[in-house]
């Protein structure tokens, strides 16, 4: 960082200086040299001038168009002065009887060597005193920050007493605490490895997607070992200057081998890990310094006592040649917690605020199927925070439950206001969504529903509700997802014949489902198995480039078509079934706005009866 900041600074610098160089050439060529190279005129009356012509004191005399010039003689010293100009036809006579020169002009003798100094001397002066201080200046720059003269390292050293983490502080990530406990056990005991002849892997990378706690991982493993943890980013490693990227991985190995036993932690390797171009060579700085971090992990010894540690969440654009075996040996995955993992992990975070006794954590962890560790973090500090707001000095389960729904919608919009139309367009069209959902078998449970405009743009939300975890999708659960998903728009149709924007979301979720399920899941009636889209980060949610022709992606267009239609049809169908029911519920959540899933399911089941 030092680094960045130093070379920021520099434009700065050459402003500043070349500012002074300017102001100083004006300074010289507008004040001081005009006071050298002028002399100092004495003004007089033109009767004065004449009286020293015939006391014989003149020696020249020129004119202009304005004034008259001469100099005088007095005690060895030479007067200059000037008079105006009077007509006077006498006036050349009597100089020629004085034997006084005159003329146009008198030519003077200027002091050429000032001049020469003040017009170019002082300039090439400033300029390279200029080009000496900005030297100067980038070569104590690259000495502090390249050089390290300093002794200031390339990388952030924790030590073990200084923010250690443990694995107490990781949650949600049993498997990868697993896998990375031998590397804490090789750090502890490294005799029982060489008894045998083990060497412990040189590197370990941590894959996941982002926010899944992979750089608290690594500072927990040099935790639990109790060693120094060196950390830096991949970015650090590029700069401005050409071969700095190379510099810095060989000074952090040799800082590393100083401090063995060690962990060495690169955040962002695919920063400078990426695939090298194979048609055609190069020679740029990122490929220079993943070429000397290939030849520093084979350079030193497995079990001197450095491990290194890197994350990324792009492993697919990773160079093959950073992957083998005796270099990163090993791949952590570091995924996405499940139910268990996230209850674990609202745990952590909940004892760190103040609670209820009574807080539902497994209700919340339910709501928040795929979030992040740090997106749980999160939702419990917008729950202490929304705590504080309310006049409250402890954290429960509806500041929990308006927090995950604040990450997931966003804020209540206070000053939005629907017509009482737009109310009605929106209460039908989420009881759409909730009545469908709830006349499916397997369906998760309507949790809540409301028509409040939310700051992501919502007009309201249903939200659902898993009793239980799920892994695995079918087929009849995509269909279920999708005909949920159709059941806005038909109710918009059904009650008022209209169709709205207020569906788009859902369309786009929709046709995502539906195009899935033929080219991704093999769920296709007309392609059956077959893989028509390959590639992408799943991290990322980047899914990737359709592998088919122009006249497969054509049919593969209309069966995503056909199956959104399909579902639609179906969840018409219910709500046309369940119309009276639509209607009670509808009007009951326009009086309330906002309802959960048990008065939701009340009415439903009252109507039925």
């Amino acid at each position: 960082m030092k680094d960045t900041k130093n070379r920021n600074r520099i434009p700065r610098t050459l402003l500043y200086y070349y500012s002074i160089a300017v102001l100083a050439i004006i300074i010289f060529n507008w004040l001081l040299m005009p006071m050298f190279m002028s002399r100092e005129t004495k003004t007089t009356t033109y009767s004065d001038f004449l009286s020293a012509v015939e006391s014989g004191n003149v020696q020249q005399v020129y004119f202009t168009d304005t004034e008259i010039n001469y100099t005088l003689e007095k005690k060895g010293e030479i007067q200059y002065c000037k008079t105006g100009i009077v007509e006077n036809p006498q006036l050349p006579q009597l100089l020629k009887e004085k034997g006084v020169s005159y003329g146009a002009e008198i030519p003077e003798k200027p002091n050429l060597l000032m001049s020469i100094f003040l017009n170019y001397g002082i300039p090439i002066l400033i300029f390279s005193l200029i080009g000496r201080q900005i030297r100067k200046n980038m070569s104590t720059r690259m000495g502090a920050a390249g050089l390290n003269i300093h002794g200031q390292g390339v990388a952030k050293v924790y030590t073990p007493d200084k923010e250690k983490k443990t694995f107490e502080d990781v949650a949600g990530q049993e498997e990868a605490k697993e896998s990375l406990q031998e590397i804490i056990d090789y750090l502890n005991k490294p005799e029982k490895y060489k008894e045998i002849g083990a060497e412990c892997p040189k590197g370990v990378l941590l894959v996941g997607p982002p926010g899944t706690g992979k750089t608290l991982m690594a500072k927990a493993v040099a935790g639990e070992a109790d060693v120094p943890f060196f950390s830096i980013s991949g970015s650090e490693f590029v700069e401005m200057f050409v071969g700095r990227g190379a510099a810095k991985v060989r000074e952090l190995f040799e800082q590393a081998n100083k401090q063995a036993p060690c962990i060495v932690f690169i955040d962002e390797i695919d920063t400078i890990g990426k695939k090298r171009d194979s048609q055609f060579s190069t020679n740029d700085e990122r490929e220079q310094t993943l070429n000397q971090l290939l030849t520093e992990m084979d350079g030193f010894e497995g079990n001197k006592g450095v491990i290194i540690l890197a994350a990324t969440n792009r492993p697919e654009v990773l160079d093959p040649a950073l992957l083998r075996p005796g270099r990163f040996d090993r791949q952590v995955r570091v995924e996405l917690p499940d139910l268990i993992g996230r209850e674990a992990i609202l745990n952590v975070h909940l004892k760190k605020v103040r609670v209820e006794k009574n807080v539902d954590v497994n209700l919340i962890a339910r709501m928040t199927a795929g979030a992040s560790g740090a997106q749980l973090a999160n939702i419990v500090n917008e729950a202490a925070l929304r705590a504080v707001r309310m006049g409250s000095n402890q954290v429960s389960t509806s500041d929990l439950m308006e927090s995950v729904e604040v990450i997931i919608a966003g804020a209540e919009r206070k000053n939005a206001i629907l017509s009482e139309e737009e109310k009605r367009i929106v209460a039908y069209h989420e009881i759409g969504h909730a009545l469908v959902a709830a006349k499916q078998t397997g369906s998760a449970p309507v949790q809540k529903i409301t028509i409040v405009p939310r700051t992501s743009g919502a007009l309201g939300y249903t939200m659902q509700v898993e009793e239980e975890e799920k892994t695995l999708i079918s087929k009849e659960d995509a269909y279920q997802k999708l005909e949920v998903l159709c059941g806005g728009r038909a109710a918009e149709e059904v009650v008022f014949n209209i169709a709205t924007t207020g569906a788009s979301n859902d369309i786009e979720r929709a046709t995502d489902i539906a195009r899935n399920m033929v080219t991704r899941y093999g769920m296709s009636e007309t392609f059956g198995m077959m893989a028509l889209q390959t590639g992408g980060n799943n991290y990322l949610g980047n899914q990737g480039q359709m592998t088919c022709s122009s006249e497969t992606a054509r049919l593969v267009d209309e069966e995503v078509r056909d199956i959104i239609a399909e579902a639609y049809k179906n969840a018409k169908e219910v709500l046309e079934e369940n119309r009276e029911k639509m209607d009670e519920i509808a009007d009951y959540l326009i009086d309330r706005e906002t309802i959960t899933g048990k008065e939701f399911m009340d009415i439903l089941e009252k109507k039925s009866a």
